[in-house]
């Protein structure tokens, strides 16, 4: 079993910034790929990023890619999200996941993939 616990989220005016944070236990850290996902109001479940075991593969939705960067520290047990110039459409609650199994090629980026969960924190962009 895997635990996540996110953080960070918050209210923020548009083309601000804010951090989330992973916090995992359950496991050796440096063994899971972890992912991030948001929710909107009346949508689905959106896969946003993706960082492998070590950090050196990283992957983005489009719509946030060059706003957007994981990274994570293994020494910590963390990863983050650090989220730029928001704009109301990232409005949403934000998961982090990672899969059961080991993800030693490509990186991850489809929810069926992913088996444990946080229990997400609200992002939320004002305009």
């Amino acid at each position: 079993q895997v635990q996540l616990v996110e953080s960070g989220g918050g209210l923020v005016q548009a083309g601000g910034s804010l951090r989330l944070s992973c916090a995992a236990s359950g496991r050796t850290f440096n063994t899971i790929t972890v992912g991030w996902f948001r929710q909107a109001p009346g949508k689905e479940r959106e896969f946003v990023a993706v960082i492998s075991e070590t950090g050196g593969r990283t992957y983005y939705v489009d719509s946030v890619n060059g706003r957007f960067t994981i990274s994570r520290d293994n020494a910590k047990n963390m990863v983050y999200l650090e989220m730029g110039s928001l704009k109301p459409e990232d409005t949403a609650v934000y998961y982090c996941a990672t899969p059961a199994g080991r993800y030693l090629l490509a990186v991850p980026t489809s929810l069926r993939q992913y088996d444990y969960w946080g229990q997400g924190t609200q992002v939320t962009v004002s305009s």
